[in-house]
């Protein structure tokens, strides 16, 4: 008796292994679609891609096999056990298949120079009624990351009340498709607001290490670089612009407003 249930116990945890395994594999393929795709570098941190995908992935790897350890049991005709670990492979695919959808539905899709600052927009920020108010050229909700936009400039009065009263109701400019403009119709007003990197060493005297390491990671002399703020989920950051052609080429995780 004692020997048979040994020998059960090491059958469960041979099964709940190689579900486990498998649940790895998976996770791992979902993490390169994630952080290769939909949430870049810095993204995964500014967007809080990686805390969702983590709680996301350590409950559906652990649940799953412990499930399978549970109710692993070769004592059962074959179809009934058949049966139990399809129905727990089932509710373990749809579970990530949501959460998957969840991470996907929160993914950055631009990053939008906003007048004096910049604004990281969530697919779940736009408007799904302005989608289709999207200059031409311009893709609504990327699927390869985001991408650098500019909100334009107000045609009259009238517009900007508008606008302004919907922000105040949670639509922020940035994530009005009405409003983009290709980022490049932008540049003269980006340099006009921008300031010089070498600010930034003198407000912050205490970062300047994580200062220079940004500016090192640009591969430009800090004399090249301009910057201005972010405001992203939750926390706000610093835009490293090149000077000469206003791109995008570094982020800093501090607080420049």
């Amino acid at each position: 008796m004692i020997n048979t249930s040994r020998f059960n116990w090491k059958e469960r945890l041979h099964a709940s292994g190689i579900h486990f395994c498998i649940s790895v594999a998976i996770a791992l393929l979902a993490a390169l679609l994630v952080f290769l795709v939909w949430y870049p570098d810095p993204y995964r941190e500014i967007s809080g891609g990686r805390e969702l995908f983590l709680i996301l992935v350590l409950v559906d790897v652990v649940l799953g096999p412990l499930i399978t350890l549970a109710i692993f049991n070769r004592a059962k005709p074959w179809r009934v056990l058949a049966r139990d670990l399809m129905i727990v492979g089932l509710i373990q695919l749809s579970a990530l298949g949501y959460g998957m959808w969840t991470v996907f539905q929160a993914r950055p899709v631009h990053l939008v120079f906003e007048f004096d600052r910049f604004r990281v927009v969530h697919a779940v920020d736009v408007p799904e009624e302005m989608l289709d108010q999207a200059p031409p050229g311009v893709e609504a909700l990327p699927l390869r990351g985001p991408t650098v936009l500019a909100v334009r400039l107000f045609r009259d009065e009238d517009e900007r009340m508008d606008a302004t009263l919907a922000a105040l109701g949670g639509v922020h400019l940035s994530a009005r498709p009405d409003l983009w403009q290709v980022y490049a119709d932008a540049r003269p007003r980006v340099l006009e607001v921008a300031k010089p990197v070498s600010e930034l060493s003198k407000r912050f005297p205490e970062s300047v290490a994580q200062i220079d390491q940004a500016i090192a990671r640009t591969e430009r002399s800090s004399d090249s670089l301009l910057s201005l703020p972010m405001v992203a989920r939750g926390s706000t950051w610093t835009v490293l612009i090149d000077a000469s052609t206003t791109d995008v080429v570094g982020f800093l995780p501090l607080d420049s407003f």
